[in-house]
């Protein structure tokens, strides 16, 4: 059994009725994992990349459900067939209005396949449509590509409410800002949806063991031991002596073990502590929870480790102008050039952008954007503690410990998603990194999802 059944099981204890849904352009499933967390039904789903598919496939339970793929192929009888259901969802095909793009709208085919949404709502009628896109959709042509999509679902008998969400506000560290169409049908009863709370830590928490909940309460086939999401997982607690300082001892002892009290305080010593869980990279000893006393901790990152590190192909410029010993940062070993403290704010990385003063500053657990690196024209590469968007590139970096930037993992990409670790491994099965890249990039942020489905 895989996930989907747990969700029936788990009546909606604000005594709301379960609803059945269709998940189209579904991807790998984020929309079906929030509303599922919502104990909602899904009754099939329709996604035309077979890459996809197979992790789709591999995370959810989809037996005896309808499974399309083309949706321009599928006729209007074959969708009658799927009988009722309560809501459409669907996060339609945003690169036709992306800022990222050429931004060709309804010229472009792929901005045309909202309109199939509309034609199986018409065919359906479901008492709400569930949409995603873009912010870049509000302001398209002058707000004129909008005004025709709330047009037409006017014309289909749905009124709408819409809200611009951000994912770090519902607990995963990524700036990742979304539009969301909630339709209405007239022919029913409606609730208003939005505005969403923001920023709530407890709901967030909540909403994120839910979505754990789906794989760890229910009969899956994978290992419970495994961490579930990095939010959730269990951390070591190492106390150090003078983070700043490799070469500082006391007793010649830099770092304790877990459980150890911390080193006794002094006057001009520094003390400090490391949280992280337990890394998975095959093959290496670091990534085992067990830590040689007199040695140096592993390799620290803010997602809390996750899988095999890929080379890095920028790390960023210490001399923004380009020139000088430091220049650009280029290294497969992540390693970047010896760095001065800033006025006793500890090391930074200078990140060349196209702003009046030339470069942002990167400190430990920043988040680096590292498209297009020789760009003359890109700003806001740098995230305080947070990823930018992702991409279907997912070309993002972190500022470790060490103050060294490596590109992030694909299970960390998926984890900025709100993905539980166990749906990426059973999607790493069936797929290549380069494709769950493009999977996590493709993706909607599940926690925000779900935080809009409890209301539905």
């Amino acid at each position: 059994m895989k996930v989907g059944d747990l969700a029936m099981s788990n009546e909606r204890k604000e005594g709301k009725k379960q609803k059945k849904f269709i998940d189209l352009f579904a991807g790998v499933g984020g929309f079906r994992l929030g509303m599922e967390a919502a104990g909602h039904k899904c009754v099939g789903f329709v996604e035309i990349d077979k890459y996809a598919r197979a992790s789709y496939s591999a995370i959810h339970d989809t037996k005896g459900e309808f499974e399309g793929h083309d949706i321009t192929n599928i006729s209007d009888n074959v969708i009658r067939s799927i009988g009722s259901v309560d809501i459409i969802t669907g996060g339609f095909p945003c690169q036709a209005f992306s800022i990222a793009g050429k931004r060709r709208g309804f010229e472009d085919t792929r901005g045309t396949l909202f309109f199939e949404i509309m034609r199986w709502a018409t065919i359906l009628e479901p008492e709400t449509l569930f949409l995603e896109n873009v912010t870049g959709l509000l302001n398209h042509d002058d707000g004129i590509t909008f005004e025709t999509i709330l047009r037409k679902m006017d014309e289909a008998g749905y009124d709408a409410e819409w809200d611009c969400l951000n994912a770090y506000q519902f607990g995963v560290p990524q700036s990742r800002e979304r539009v969301f169409i909630i339709g209405h049908s007239r022919k029913g009863s409606r609730r208003k949806i939005f505005p969403i709370e923001r920023g709530n830590e407890q709901a967030n928490y909540e909403r994120l063991k839910k979505i754990n909940n789906l794989f760890v309460s229910s009969k899956t086939s994978f290992s419970l031991e495994k961490e579930v999401f990095s939010s959730a997982s269990k951390q070591a607690c190492i106390p150090i002596l003078s983070p700043e300082r490799e070469e500082k001892r006391q007793n010649g002892r830099r770092f304790k073990t877990e459980g150890e009290p911390a080193f006794t305080l002094t006057a001009q010593d520094r003390h400090g502590i490391i949280l992280f869980g337990a890394l998975d990279t095959p093959g290496r000893e670091q990534n085992k929870r067990v830590y040689d006393p007199n040695g140096i901790a592993p390799t620290l990152t803010t997602m809390q480790g996750g899988g095999q590190e890929p080379k890095v192909l920028l790390q960023g410029n210490i001399n923004p102008s380009g020139n000088g010993m430091n220049g650009n940062v280029f290294s497969e070993e992540g390693l970047s050039p010896t760095l001065t403290t800033n006025k006793g704010e500890g090391l930074k990385i200078k990140i060349r952008e196209a702003t009046k003063k030339g470069y942002a500053e990167a400190s430990k657990f920043d988040g680096i954007n590292l498209s297009m690196p020789q760009s003359e024209t890109r700003r806001g590469r740098v995230g305080k503690q947070i990823a930018s968007t992702l991409d279907t590139g997912c070309q993002q970096g972190v500022v470790n410990e060490e103050i060294r930037i490596r590109k992030l993992t694909p299970r960390e990409c998926w984890r900025l998603q709100g993905f539980p670790d166990v749906a990426f491994d059973a999607a790493a099965e069936v797929n290549s990194n380069s494709q769950l890249y493009k999977q996590a990039g493709n993706s909607v942020a599940v926690p925000v999802i779900l935080a809009i489905a409890e209301r539905l």
